[in-house]
């Protein structure tokens, strides 16, 4: 396995045997988290946040990262970075790479990373883009091996608005990963075939069974995951009203959840609409009347939601991500410890 000196800037840049690795060391690092065990890995390290779209979870989780692993976070906003507005962003990626040890960065478009991990010589991880959100990945599917102890044999299904970046991550990771993965959409928002057909082809060589769907009720059956997000993402507000009328069906609520399988649990990468306690959910209210949206208040607040302990994991995982990159520390060449 190699990882020193390497960019995270989507899944495929890995194999089933170093994502496999990563999700391992995120549990290892959340217990040494937990025990209060120093894990100092980039002390002295300075570390860039480049911050085009908004963020809670993932602003946080790569802030207290850098603090743990002893390195010094930067956090640069729209306000500060000129990612080709008055500067082009191999530019950036040079001066920026040149001051800094590593180099987060969150925004709309895939070809803004792949150019600063071009240009910067340093590391570079993905917080998100409009196409993939890597991060997330490992944080997810660490959470589903702390729930049921392995990936083997585990079938996660994501119902409602497939065509985002998390449904495409998930779709594809899950194939990497050997994780059976079914997308339950709207015909019209069914991953992009770029998607499908890389998650086939990484499936024939883990095993995945990959499964993409408009029905529902069928797709949920004997689940052990379902997986939820936002029906209207970040910059997609103008299609609120279309995409209520075509996602309506695939709430997550009781009644949906009545065929899955005995072990099973709920997540959601969050924000969730599960109430109306915040000012868009009131004038979804206002407008629309929906109480809820994605996912019912009675689901969000189950036992079997996961959704924050999925949240907390980012932490985790976005630090092994970070060390195992850039912190100089040992990794056997064959990763033997038993998993799937």
């Amino acid at each position: 396995m190699h990882f020193q000196g390497k960019s995270f800037l989507t899944t495929t840049d890995f194999s089933k045997e170093e994502l496999t690795y990563l999700i391992d060391f995120a549990i290892h690092l959340k217990a040494l988290k937990q025990n209060n065990i120093p894990h100092q890995y980039l002390q002295g390290q300075s570390i860039a946040l480049l911050f085009e779209k908004t963020s809670t979870r993932t602003r946080a989780a790569f802030t207290v990262a850098a603090n743990d692993l002893g390195a010094h976070p930067e956090f640069l906003g729209t306000n500060d970075i000129q990612l080709g507005n008055k500067e082009s962003v191999q530019d950036t990626a040079k001066i920026l790479g040149s001051m800094f040890d590593g180099i987060q960065f969150r925004g709309a478009s895939q070809d803004t990373i792949e150019t600063l991990a071009a240009h910067a010589g340093v590391p570079i991880w993905n917080g998100l883009t409009d196409m993939c959100h890597p991060t997330q990945m490992i944080g997810d599917f660490m959470t589903i091996k702390e729930s049921f102890g392995s990936l083997q044999g585990i079938k996660v299904v994501y119902v409602g608005d497939g065509r985002n970046n998390v449904a495409n991550s998930l779709l594809v990771t899950a194939a990497i990963l050997g994780v059976d993965m079914t997308i339950a959409s709207p015909e019209c928002l069914l991953p992009d075939e770029f998607y499908s057909k890389q998650a086939s082809l990484y499936a024939k060589e883990s095993g995945a069974t990959i499964h993409l769907t408009s029905d529902v009720h069928s797709a949920v059956k004997d689940a052990n995951v379902i997986y939820t997000d936002v029906w209207v993402s970040m910059g997609e507000e103008d299609q609120i009203e279309a995409r209520l009328d075509l996602l309506k069906e695939y709430q997550v609520n009781e009644a949906l959840l009545k065929d899955v399988h005995e072990q099973f649990i709920f997540m959601h990468c969050l924000p969730a609409f599960h109430d109306t306690k915040t000012s868009f959910s009131q004038q979804i209210k206002k407008d629309y009347g929906l109480d809820e949206m994605e996912v019912t208040d009675e689901v969000f607040n189950a036992p079997y939601g996961k959704q924050f302990i999925q949240g907390e994991n980012r932490l985790h995982s976005i630090k092994a991500i970070m060390a195992a990159t850039n912190g100089h520390i040992f990794i056997p060449r064959q990763y033997t410890k038993n998993e799937s």
